[in-house]
């Protein structure tokens, strides 16, 4: 249940949502009711699962999840070998209409995902006709010979991008499209321009990233085990939001084109910092397969007070705010030194620190043989920030060095 009585809508390709969360083309929106129990909740729009026309074979292999763990920490990123929607092109715009009859306030988006260009032009024309409110493309996902060389994703081919996004938006006569690339690539920057090139309203960044999600060391078999046998999974999940960071950021900086962000969001902190590196919606996935549609509520309530403390009138109003920040490593200041300092009631006296810098850093902690609290040399800290980075109790911080 949402605390707040703020307005968060916002405009996104000149669709409103009345609010920037969006539920990713992913299993939560591969349902009807599914979808239905979200807009309940409260999410502003949900991107139904990448669908294709009917005589596209879809056939998906069981188990298809695995997922990183770290440190205690479960799903730390999912690992998936899922591909599409089960569900063809006639079911999902018949959900499609159900739901924009029922949810007339919230925002319908569709995937979709075609191998040639009547495909991609026949399913933009039914969609847009089943009532949908934005259109969202799949190109990095694996498009057969339509990139570069076969197999490999669409996205992945500048020439190819620019050339099937211009097949869509021939098409697409009331619907922004959307296109989803991949960061799988050797300059993000070049590939958006190919989708603004070729007329597309928006860009989707980014996808999953293609990862080996582990090992059995006991039996060899990589995971997930399909019968003794796997393949690459997507990695989506916390473990990919500074990949998603910096993608977001290189388009935003160098690319005049709307961008709605998806890869590693889990609270409403990470949506925001979506939002303040340039874009304007956020999309979910991950988090809501491991906690449920109701995080919603946290998200809303913690975006509200976010911007009363900041004092934004509108979530549009933090858009790109921290874009001019980012400079090359060459711009970066060099004239203040920094180092670590101790604030003694919150050490834990856990040692991390000391590990750390004695084998990681600089040696420049050692430990008060009385206290265990750590003592740090002014003259060999020289400012990393390792420690800080270590440190459990946010017992250390950095200050300017005194001359």
């Amino acid at each position: 249940m949402i605390t707040h009585d703020r307005d968060l809508s916002i405009d996104f390709c000149g669709v409103r949502l009345p609010n920037p969360f969006v539920l990713s083309a992913a299993p939560p929106t591969d349902d009807l009711d599914m979808v239905r129990a979200a807009f309940d909740a409260g999410w502003g729009g949900a991107v139904l699962k990448t669908t294709s026309v009917e005589t596209e074979p879809v056939d998906l292999v069981y188990p298809m999840m695995s997922a990183v763990h770290f440190g205690g920490q479960r799903v730390m990123g999912l690992g998936n070998i899922d591909l599409i929607s089960q569900h063809h092109i006639d079911v999902v715009e018949r959900r499609a209409q159900t739901l924009k009859a029922e949810y007339p306030d919230r925002v319908v988006a569709a995937s979709i995902m075609g191998s040639k260009k009547e495909e991609w032009q026949t399913l933009v024309k039914r969609l847009e006709a089943a009532g949908v409110d934005i259109i969202e493309c799949s190109f990095s996902c694996p498009q057969g010979s339509m990139g570069a060389e076969p197999g490999a994703m669409l996205a992945q081919s500048i020439d190819a991008t620019e050339r099937v996004t211009n097949w869509i938006k021939d098409a697409a006569e009331r619907c922004p499209v959307v296109i989803k690339i991949t960061p799988q690539v050797t300059d993000v920057v070049k590939v958006a321009r190919a989708v603004k090139r070729g007329g597309a309203d928006a860009i989707c960044a980014a996808n999953t990233i293609p990862a080996l999600m582990g090992v059995d060391v006991e039996t060899f078999v990589p995971c997930p085990n399909v019968d003794g046998y796997s393949t690459y999974s997507g990695l989506s999940g916390p473990a990919t939001k500074p990949v998603t960071l910096r993608t977001l950021a290189e388009i935003a900086k160098h690319v005049d084109i709307p961008i709605t962000a998806t890869g590693g969001p889990v609270t409403w902190r990470d949506a925001v910092e979506m939002m303040l590196v340039g874009a304007t919606t956020v999309q979910f996935c991950t988090a809501v397969m491991h906690y449920g549609y109701d995080i919603i509520d946290d998200l809303q309530d913690g975006l509200a007070f976010y911007l009363d403390d900041k004092g934004f009138a509108k979530p549009a109003d933090i858009i790109g705010k921290a874009l001019k920040r980012i400079v090359s490593h060459g711009e970066l200041p060099r004239d203040k030194k920094v180092i670590a300092s101790l604030i003694e009631d919150r050490c834990v006296k856990c040692d991390l620190c000391y590990i750390a810098c004695r084998d990681g850093g600089h040696q420049a902690i050692k430990l008060d043989p009385s206290t265990r609290l750590p003592q740090i040399d002014p003259e060999k800290c020289p400012g990393c920030r390792l420690c800080v980075t270590i440190c459990p109790a946010d017992a250390l911080t950095m200050v300017e060095a005194k001359a």
